[in-house]
């Protein structure tokens, strides 16, 4: 029976500072395409179908840069 010792230390680069930047990253990707679409999505709208939400054309910006936030 073969025995496999998994406790050894990564060498060299730090996989938790690693993979916090690319958890980070994807986070910042992701945000910004929920801005994308949701900017896209309330633009499509007219001006009496965004009143009838409670907004106006220029609160589109204010929404969508709270997401990203």
């Amino acid at each position: 029976m073969a025995v496999y010792d998994t406790s050894r230390p990564a060498v060299g680069l730090s996989v938790g500072r690693i993979s916090t930047a690319i958890v980070s990253a994807f986070g910042v990707v992701a945000a910004w395409n929920d801005a994308r679409v949701t900017r896209k999505a309330l633009s499509k709208l007219t001006a009496r179908e965004l009143d009838d939400i409670g907004l106006c054309y220029g609160d589109i910006d204010d929404i969508a840069d709270r997401i990203t936030r």
